[in-house]
């Protein structure tokens, strides 16, 4: 086992904290305590996440040409994103919650967006010193540590509250703790290179477009992060109104997202056995078929709710592992610029999050649903639809695509 690989876990689980479970917490944080209108939420939200499509690529390029100065880069975003934290959570408002709250998480997630570029294109290099099959090994880990981190940040909240009457606000202050130290753990992981010009954008962007295996990756990347999209903004408002059981948020998204922590090694040693692909198509198939079962639940069905959120958790670490590390296979195959194409990578997995706050939350808003409210069975019905039936058509799509999708045998790494 390669000693160092740790520290890609812990970094990934520091980057993963202030993703996905900011997207659940914040905005039912800023309705609940500053009473922010459901619908002007979501236009806000989908227009920080228009913000991350726009500047993605930009942070590419920007991971591309200061890669020299990748570890001052790096402390530096990392020290900003702790900052955003604490702003968000831990900072009265000093002025209006919604603008306060669109400003910090302007910065917190543009923080995130460049972290996570240089990770994974770091990666690319990283993974031909593991040995065969390099790529799946290092994502195991990677994305291990990422599900870890999105589980405690998922949860801490929760748990917070049984010690403290601010939780999040703590929460902001453990996030810096581990920022520090996940900080000087990786400082050795990042290479660099010699100084070299500014690269030309579009020089950077052309050779990943160009390659027809790489830009249809990209749309199954698309397609396959909006069920997640979906699910995440509305997870809490399904389990509050839906299920009518205020309270189980947090452990219900501990076992979902321990349960893809746990299937990570599993479905990544599954895929160094057999074909990347078909352990991925499975894995999918896997999700729709326990998620499907979500449309049938009602009040009280908590049991049934916790088995669908453990075996569609199982299914998402496959998602997670396997076809970031199938793009990066293809990275090294054609040569093409690591962190211009991880740019455009998370450029297409924002995009999913844009369109869903943009669309879901004002349709939701529109049917009558009101958070923390007696709703009518109109507007639950519309939650559950939304909630548990557009993610499957969404899934299917992206399975669709990936059936029709040969990938080439990956290449063999040599070990340094």
């Amino acid at each position: 086992m390669t000693p160092r690989l740790p520290a890609w876990s812990l970094f990934a689980a520091l980057i993963a904290m202030a993703g996905l479970p900011i997207y659940i917490h914040a905005p039912k944080f800023y309705v609940d305590q500053y009473g922010t209108p459901l619908a002007a939420m979501g236009f806000t939200l989908a227009a920080l996440r228009l913000i991350d499509v726009v500047q993605d690529p930009l942070l590419g390029w920007l991971a591309e040409s200061t890669r020299p100065r990748r570890r001052a880069t790096i402390a530096v975003a990392t020290a900003l994103m702790a900052a955003a934290m604490a702003a968000l959570f831990a900072v009265p408002p000093p002025t209006a919650p919604l603008i306060w709250f669109a400003l910090s998480l302007i910065v917190l997630f543009s923080a995130f967006s460049f972290l996570t570029i240089c990770l994974y294109a770091e990666g690319v290099t990283k993974a031909s010193t593991l040995g065969a099959q390099g790529h799946i090994r290092l994502a195991g880990w990677r994305e291990g540590g990422s599900l870890l981190g999105v589980s405690l940040a998922a949860t801490a909240p929760v748990a917070l509250a049984s010690f403290t009457a601010h939780p999040l606000a703590a929460f902001a202050m453990v996030f810096a703790a581990v920022a520090l130290v996940a900080t000087l753990a990786m400082r050795r992981e990042w290479l660099g290179t010699a100084a070299a010009p500014t690269p030309n954008p579009v020089d950077l962007f052309r050779p990943v477009l160009a390659d027809p295996l790489s830009r249809r990756l990209l749309v199954i990347a698309l397609l396959n992060a909006a069920p997640v999209a979906v699910t995440s903004t509305l997870f809490l408002f399904f389990v509050e109104s839906r299920l009518a059981a205020p309270g189980w948020e947090g452990p219900l998204l501990l076992l979902f997202f321990l349960a893809a922590a746990l299937s990570t090694p599993i479905w990544s040693h599954l895929a160094r056995r057999h074909s990347p692909r078909a352990v991925l198509l499975a894995a999918m198939s896997l999700a729709i078929a326990a998620f499907l079962w979500t449309l049938a639940l009602g009040p009280g069905d908590l049991i049934a709710f916790a088995l669908i959120c453990a075996a569609s958790g199982a299914a998402l670490g496959a998602d997670l592992t396997l076809l970031p590390a199938i793009f990066a296979q293809r990275l090294a195959q054609t040569g093409t610029s690591e962190a211009a194409a991880f740019g455009l990578w998370s450029f297409v997995s924002k995009l999913s999050l844009a369109l869903a706050a943009l669309t879901i939350l004002p349709a939701l808003d529109a049917a009558g649903f009101r958070p923390g409210a007696t709703n009518s069975s109109a507007a639950l019905l519309t939650l559950t639809l939304i909630y548990a039936g557009l993610p499957c058509v969404l899934k299917i799509s992206a399975i669709a695509l990936l059936a029709r999708t040969s990938l080439p045998m990956p290449v063999k790494d040599t070990v340094r």
